[in-house]
């Protein structure tokens, strides 16, 4: 069968098109001018960032400012190196198209998707079709038995949240998004065992069957060590303990200590981790596990994040649930006292769906407040006015009787605002006084416009601290090692055969319709990113 699409490898695309297809090439190669060639700047005395069209491109009435770089403002920071100069030049970057680093053959399909996902008449009848096909029995609606399903689903919704069906597939689409500019992935492998309301309700009588350890422990096993073996230092892998099958929903579900084979498992993917420097996140799930989940995360956090402020095991916490900054303090008191480093994956959640509404923050404002607060606070590493420190005895007695302990915080969110707000909260921290080790991620095939305004902050961040680098002292260099500038931009992305990513794919679908202002958002600019090339093209610019 043919091969993953992946970024930067040309697509099938209308023959109107062609020749946007043709020149997407050059822009992606362009687009990196402002960083190859940031000293050529100053013999001119304003250049625009544009496209690889080599005729010019006069300014939008909004973004004129913004899509230009000024000599001057270069040649003070090659000789003054300050920070602020750094964030300028950065914002400048971010404000110019943040889109134009993708590839044309992504900007098109993610189009496509957000567009089928915004309409109410087209969507309805695609997720009808994904839900039968996530959950079908009967071969023709198996896309790892139907060939024609198969080709048709890799090359669509497959190919635009998926990473691949085997390792070179995999490392391929990685190598592509590494060349786009970011830091890594975090990688997940897609298989889930999926239950039917007898079978969750029967989880006891079953769990000793020896065809839980035959085909769900071991197949899970296996799949989660191939991904930390695809992996490299600086990537993280996803862990699900839903797709090892019952023994691990029977024991979460009652807060039991793992199983001896799945601890087996557990402890096998945890080493090899450990051995290859590839955190670990163990994913949240529904809440009737989450307390389970909780357990075995603060377990082997104690075991392997032994190593101050970095951390191989870390636990996913939902902003969503009002319970959440309370867990976090109670974990965080844990880490400070065990003398452990903390590592957190922050969201905002995943399981409106199926979690009890009391449960959620009443109003999406609400959540949005929570999911600052716990971030600036983990950024900080201070308590704040939402992650309080928890009142104990000893605390009320000593209020800092109990020190904020290492955290190493990866967050995941497509609001681009908590992003900018996070970001400035690390870059008002001076290097010397230390912060939290942080990433940030969005998942592939979605929030691009977020994504890639970091890849051009992050990649501006190095041109400033590179040239300040040349003309400070040992002692700042280190400052800007450790602190500014070291924006690190993850995609979450998923692997796996076409049939073990549809309940995946089908939980995508299911986001984009729920979250239809953002979907809509995401399509207007895929849309106004088109129509900037084609202008780019005819010579009218953008």
């Amino acid at each position: 069968m043919g091969q993953v699409p992946i970024l930067g490898r040309p697509s099938v695309v209308p023959a109107t098109m062609r020749i946007l297809s043709h020149t997407s090439r050059g822009l992606y190669v362009t687009r990196r001018f402002p960083l190859d060639t940031f000293a050529m700047a100053t013999a001119t005395p304003r250049r625009r960032i544009q496209s690889s069209s080599r005729r010019p491109s006069p300014p939008s009435s909004s973004s004129s400012d913004a899509s230009t770089l000024n000599a001057s403002t270069v040649g003070t920071l090659s000789q003054t190196h300050t920070p602020e100069d750094a964030a300028g030049s950065a914002a400048t970057m971010a404000k110019h198209s943040p889109l134009a680093v993708l590839p044309l053959s992504t900007v098109l399909r993610t189009l496509a998707t957000n567009t089928i996902s915004s309409s109410p008449v087209l969507l309805p009848p695609s997720l009808f079709i994904m839900s039968k096909l996530a959950h079908a029995t009967n071969p023709l609606m198996n896309p790892d038995r139907n060939p024609l399903l198969r080709y048709f689903l890799k090359k669509t919704f497959y190919a635009q949240f998926c990473a691949g069906e085997n390792a070179a597939e995999v490392r391929a689409t990685v190598s592509g998004l590494k060349r786009i500019g970011f830091t890594g992935v975090i990688l997940g492998y897609a298989r889930e065992v999926v239950l039917t309301q007898e079978q969750t309700l029967d989880l006891g009588a079953s769990i000793h069957d020896e065809a839980c350890l035959t085909h769900e422990i071991t197949p899970w096993k296996n799949g989660t060590l191939e991904t930390v073996k695809i992996a490299q230092p600086g990537d993280f892998v996803a862990l699900k303990f839903s797709g090892a099958g019952r023994h691990a929903l029977h024991a979460l579900k009652n807060r039991l200590p793992p199983s001896k084979e799945l601890r087996a498992a557990i402890d096998e993917i945890c080493e090899l981790a450990r051995e290859r420097d590839v955190p670990l996140l163990f994913d949240a799930e529904q809440m009737a596990v989450q307390a389970g989940i909780d357990d075995w995360t603060l377990e082997y956090q104690r075991r392997y994040n032994t190593k101050p402020g970095h951390a191989i095991i870390h636990g996913t916490y939902q902003a969503y649930l009002k319970s959440t900054p309370a867990t976090l303090a109670s974990h965080l008191v844990i880490a400070a006292k065990e003398g452990f480093t903390l590592g957190v994956k922050l969201v905002r959640g995943a399981y409106m769906g199926s979690d009890p509404r009391e449960i959620i923050h009443d109003t999406k404002a609400d959540t949005d407040r929570c999911y600052n607060g716990i971030a600036e606070s983990l950024i900080k590493r201070e308590w704040g006015p939402i992650l309080a420190q928890p009142q104990t005895a000893d605390s009320k007695s000593s209020p800092t009787s109990t020190s904020f302990p290492q955290v190493s915080l990866v967050l995941g969110s497509h609001n681009l605002e908590s992003v900018r707000k996070a970001r400035a909260i690390r870059d008002a921290i001076p290097a010397t006084e230390g912060c939290s080790e942080l990433a940030i991620a969005q998942l592939q095939g979605m929030a691009d416009d977020v994504s890639c305004e970091l890849i051009c902050v992050k990649k501006a961040d190095s041109v400033a601290n590179e040239a300040a680098s040349k003309s400070v002292t040992i002692k700042e260099k280190e400052m800007i090692k450790g602190g500014k500038g070291q924006t690190r931009a993850y995609k979450y992305i998923v692997w796996g055969s076409t049939g073990e990513c549809m309940a995946y794919l089908l939980r995508r679908a299911y986001e984009n319709r729920d979250a239809v202002q953002r979907t809509l958002e995401g399509r207007n600019a895929m849309w106004g990113e088109v129509k900037r090339r084609a202008w780019g093209v005819f010579g009218r610019g953008a």
